[in-house]
């Protein structure tokens, strides 16, 4: 009888890992599961040897157990959505609008994914192409956005925007943003987005810093085709995926964003996303 298994995935250098990891190892182990661990939660398991993230997917885990911030989610979720493997989001960060499972209900919410009780909330992703001279340099997707933003250097840069083939409009401005519903509140929520349900189908476009104060945020159906052509006349601009992968851009160059053929699969408390605004944006209660 082939044993299941389970992926763990923390966030590198999190002292308190050390008191977590062996204990949950071992109530996994009780149940019967083969535990996989990326390198860098194998280091506080005596004798275990770590999985680079990019091939934990080929393993097949039943599910993966994700300790650490959103950043550390965003992170495994590039690299598990492509096979459909569920996560369990545990927060050991700060804010944690996607991790919203604290510590303290780890092992409760673990025995209602194993019992099969707990739900599972599908995110859409985008999928990106960086194409220079009519070539797709490098492809990439995101769970939260994809940002083209200036350098160090304060000057803005130029960007055309176009919908499906047809032009929408030029602006200069620091930034611009596409995000997906789950990135309406990270970045683009700073830079005066909409805050948008995670089940709404759509991509929002958001200048960040513009020139002209006409521009605003643009809201589009998740079927779009959206691309930004960098004009950048020598100024230097850099490509962004949910803030933690990227290359530099030069004028000419197409960023190409549609929604992705995979999504991200999360494992769910019963909160809803309304309680999750209130607890981590402090929004009030009713009066």
């Amino acid at each position: 009888m082939t044993m299941k298994a389970v992926a763990i995935l923390s966030k590198p250098s999190k002292p308190e890992l050390s008191e977590i990891i062996p204990p949950l190892a071992e109530w996994l182990a009780q149940r019967e599961y083969s535990v996989i661990f990326d390198q860098q939660t194998a280091m506080y398991v005596d004798g275990s040897r770590g999985v680079e993230r990019a091939k934990l997917a080929a393993m097949q885990p039943e599910f993966a157990i994700v300790l650490g911030g959103d950043g550390t989610l965003l992170s495994a979720s590039r690299a598990l959505a492509p096979a459909d493997i569920p996560i369990l989001a545990v927060n050991l960060g700060s804010l944690g609008f996607l991790t919203e499972v604290p510590l303290e209900d780890m092992y409760s919410t673990l025995e209602k994914v194993i019992a099969c009780h707990c739900p599972v909330d599908a995110r859409t992703m985008l999928a990106c192409d960086m194409i220079r001279d009519g070539e797709i340099l490098h492809s990439y997707s995101a769970l939260n956005d994809v940002v083209a933003n200036k350098s160090a250097i304060a000057r803005l840069v130029g960007f055309d925007l176009s919908i499906d083939g047809r032009f929408v409009f030029g602006y200069k401005a620091d930034g611009v943003i596409v995000a997906t519903p789950t990135g309406s509140t990270a970045y683009s929520l700073a830079a005066g987005g909409p805050v948008v349900m995670p089940t709404v189908g759509a991509f929002q476009v958001t200048p960040v810093c513009p020139h002209s104060l006409t521009h605003r945020p643009v809201v589009v159906p998740e079927t779009s085709t959206i691309s930004i052509t960098i004009r950048s006349s020598g100024e230097a601009a850099f490509l962004t995926i949910d803030g933690q992968v990227g290359q530099p851009l030069k004028d000419g160059d197409q960023i190409v964003c549609r929604k992705a053929a995979h999504a991200v699969h999360l494992l769910q408390t019963s909160q809803s996303f309304f309680q999750v605004l209130r607890d981590k944006l402090k929004w009030g209660e009713r009066e």
